[in-house]
C-alpha cells in the first residue's frame, strides 16, 4: 500500500489526502512534525518539507505540485482532478498556485506558525506565545481571500469552472486548517460559506474533520457540516 508522510494540519498534506480519497486510493498515513523533521524525512527529502508520497518502499515523491501532478498522471483513470480543456486545466493550476502560494504566505503560514507551531518549539528557536498582531493581520487578509472565493463560487459551479478540481481541494485544504482554530467570519461571506459546506459534505473530507492535534482542541463547529 502507498504511504503518505504528512502532518495533520499542514494544508499541503491535507490537499494530497483529499486528492487520494477522491482518486479512491487507499494510503497509509504516517504523521510527522514539520518543525522537527526526523532523519527518515530528511533522507527522503533533504528540504525536510511535507508531504512525501511513497508509491512503494523505494520510490518517494516530494513537493505538493510534484505529488499532485504524479497522482493525476497515474491515478486519474476514473476521476480526473485537473479536468477539461487546456484553458480549464490552466485555470485549475492558476488557482492551485494562488492558494498554495499567496493564501499560504498571507494566511495559512502565519496562523499555523503563531497558533500552533510556536507551542512546540524551544524558546531558542522561536517558541513561546503567539504574535497576536501577526495573527490579526493574517485574519484581515483572510477576508479578502474569502471575498475572492465567493466571487468565483457565485459565477461558476466550482472554483476553477464547471468541473470539481484540485483548485477546490487546495482552497478547502487551507481553509480547513484555519477553521480548526475557529474565527473565520463565514456569515459575512455566504457564497464562500455555501461552497465550503459542499466541500465538507464530500466523503473525502470526513477523515479531516476527525483530526485532532495534541494539546490543541478544534473549534466547536469544526466538524459540523451545517456551521
Amino acid at each position: 500500500m502507498p504511504s503518505l508522510i504528512h502532518f495533520t494540519l499542514d494544508p499541503f498534506s491535507r490537499r494530497i489526502r483529499l486528492a487520494l480519497a477522491e482518486y479512491r486510493l487507499p494510503v497509509e498515513l504516517i504523521n510527522e512534525e514539520p518543525w522537527n523533521p526526523s532523519a527518515d524525512v530528511l533522507e527522503l527529502n533533504p528540504a525536510g518539507t511535507l508531504p512525501i508520497f511513497l508509491e512503494n518502499a523505494t520510490t518517494a515523491i516530494c513537493g505538493i505540485e510534484a505529488i499532485g501532478e504524479f497522482l493525476e498522471e497515474t491515478k486519474s483513470a476514473l476521476t480526473s482532478l485537473i479536468p477539461g480543456t487546456s484553458f480549464e486545466r490552466a485555470e485549475t493550476r492558476r488557482l492551485m498556485g494562488w492558494f498554495d502560494g499567496k493564501f499560504y504566505a498571507e494566511v495559512s503560514e502565519p496562523v499555523l506558525t503563531e497558533k500552533l507551531i510556536r507551542r512546540f518549539l524551544p524558546a531558542g528557536q522561536g517558541g513561546g506565545g503567539p504574535d497576536v498582531a501577526r495573527v490579526r493581520h493574517a485574519m484581515s487578509r483572510l477576508r479578502w481571500h474569502l471575498s475572492y472565493i465567493g466571487h468565483l463560487a457565485d459565477r461558476r459551479p466550482w472554483l476553477a469552472g464547471q468541473y470539481f478540481s484540485l483548485a477546490d481541494l487546495a482552497a478547502a485544504a487551507h481553509l480547513s486548517a484555519i477553521d480548526y482554530f475557529g474565527g473565520i467570519p463565514w456569515a459575512d461571506y455566504p457564497a464562500a460559506e455555501s461552497w465550503y459546506q459542499r466541500m465538507k459534505s464530500r466523503p473525502s473530507f470526513r477523515p479531516l474533520l476527525a483530526d485532532t492535534v495534541r494539546g490543541v482542541r478544534p473549534a466547536p463547529h469544526y466538524a459540523d457540516l451545517d456551521f
